[in-house]
């Protein structure tokens, strides 16, 4: 399987180094480049384009604000010499993000997890049918593989596009299933939707500062229409005071 990609950055020497990179990975094919994101429009209206490698400080429009006015754009990896956009490209639900000067392994491991995603969005999901009450487990299919996830082991869940990531306490399990389907079949257990793209086990919770909550090494955003039902079932029965 071949990934269509794009690099758009403003500097020449990173578009060059973007490009000197995909020529050493052979699943991916570089389509086009450009120093703006309205190149970018005009390369996706030309050819399809499975991945997008996007600076996010450049000229006329950043990286962060095209995505937030682009509607069900192709994989994005950012790269940027700024690491306090991480946040914000996190909640856009972005693929991975690298911080220039980035090392050949740091890209082709951001390269294999686009090229891994992309083989999920092409598999039909699991199972039609969510798991009884009783229940205690249940199986997903990752990429050829059906693996058992307990509910107990489930830190939180996290949606990009059409596949969601399960991370629990024995690693991330990735697959084809839109995130409303998975709130359905956790709404007998004791997961909450703080945000648009995650959900989180109550139990695992740490901690909630600002509009963040704690989960181990994982801050995971509030979003503001969540914020209330997250106090209100994570905090105020268990609040001590005076």
């Amino acid at each position: 399987m071949i990934l269509n990609c794009v690099t758009i950055d403003d500097e020449p020497l990173a578009r060059e180094c973007v490009a000197n990179y995909v020529r050493e990975v052979d699943f991916l094919n570089l389509v086009g480049a450009g120093n703006n994101p309205m190149d970018l429009t005009r390369l996706l209206e030309a050819q399809p384009v499975d991945l997008l490698f996007l600076d996010i400080q450049m000229p006329k429009i950043n990286g962060i604000e095209y995505l937030k006015m682009t509607p069900n754009p192709p994989l994005v990896i950012l790269t940027t010499a700024y690491p306090n956009y991480a946040l914000e490209g996190f909640q856009l639900n972005v693929l991975d993000y690298l911080l220039k000067p980035f090392t050949f392994n740091r890209f082709f491991k951001a390269a294999s997890k686009a090229r891994d995603y992309h083989q999920l969005l092409r598999k039909p999901e699991v199972r039609d049918t969510p798991p009884g009450p009783a229940a205690d487990s249940f199986f997903i299919k990752c990429d050829s593989k059906y693996e058992r996830i307990f509910f107990a082991d489930i830190l939180y869940v996290q949606a990009l596009q059409n596949y969601v990531t399960l991370h629990t306490t024995r690693g991330k399990y990735v697959t084809l299933l839109p995130l409303k389907s998975v709130e359905g079949y956790l709404e007998d257990q004791a997961f909450i939707r703080v945000h648009k793209s995650f959900i989180v086990a109550i139990p695992k919770i740490e901690a909630i500062e600002n509009d963040e909550l704690v989960i181990g090494a994982f801050r995971i955003p509030i979003s503001r229409n969540h914020r209330e039902e997250v106090i209100d079932r994570v905090v105020k029965e268990r609040l001590w005071k005076k």
